[in-house]
């Protein structure tokens, strides 16, 4: 189907949206898409920790959204709806994950995984020392969030680093919203003895899910579900 002319779809409310993703607009899923990359990469990355992994996770998590996104309601935001879909396809397979591990385990094969994250390259350059110090200061805060235990870790990256409130943190990943708030405090308490404070600010920049590898996966969703 083709795009409504002249439609702002940022102005839409998320029913409306969800209504015109269903049929298929391109526009619309394009801008759904675009709008939650980031945020449902960085969630899908919290639990599995692999940049390729996480990727695979949002893409059929999408395709799992826009097969039921007709039953979508509004009860919750649009985004919230999404992450949650990401969180549950990315859970799944890292139970896959462990199955396969525990498998090879048994039968008496050591299963040895490697850390393999490399960053998005922001599509502006800064000057070579910023740069640098910019990719030593990513390095760090990733790699101590990654060191976080699981469920702190999911936590953590929902809350700081995307901005979701506690409510919708607590929706998301199933749990009661005093629980986010206690496992916050000891993903907080935690990262303290990596990271000083000063990097706070820093948090906003890490994981970058943006520029070509954004655009690259809102090409693959919609070739996908045909609409290229």
């Amino acid at each position: 189907m083709t795009a409504q002319p002249h439609l702002d779809y940022s102005a839409l409310d998320d029913v409306a949206l969800a209504r015109l993703c269903g049929s298929r607009d391109r526009q619309a899923v394009r801008h759904l898409v675009t709008a939650n990359n980031q945020r449902l990469f960085r969630a899908a990355w919290s639990i599995l920790k692999d940049r390729a992994e996480a990727e695979e996770a949002v893409q059929a998590g999408y395709l799992s959204a826009f097969a039921a996104i007709d039953r979508f309601e509004g009860r919750s935001s649009l985004s919230t709806w999404l992450t949650r879909i990401v969180i549950n396809e990315s859970l799944g397979r890292l139970r896959a994950q462990r199955r396969r591990r525990d498998q090879l385990e048994s039968e008496g094969v050591t299963l040895i995984e490697s850390y393999r994250e490399r960053l998005a390259q922001a599509s502006a350059e800064p000057a070579p020392d910023v740069s640098v110090a910019r990719e030593q200061l990513r390095q760090l805060i990733e790699r101590s969030v990654a060191e976080l235990p699981d469920n702190f870790r999911s936590v953590f990256v929902l809350r700081e680093i995307e901005g979701l409130s506690v409510e919708d943190t607590a929706d998301v990943l199933g749990i009661p919203a005093a629980t986010v708030k206690t496992r916050l405090h000891r993903a907080r308490a935690k990262l303290q003895q990596a990271l000083a404070p000063e990097v706070k600010g820093a948090f906003s920049g890490s994981f970058p899910f943006a520029g070509a590898d954004c655009a690259a996966l809102t090409e693959r969703v919609l070739k996908a579900l045909k609409l290229t």
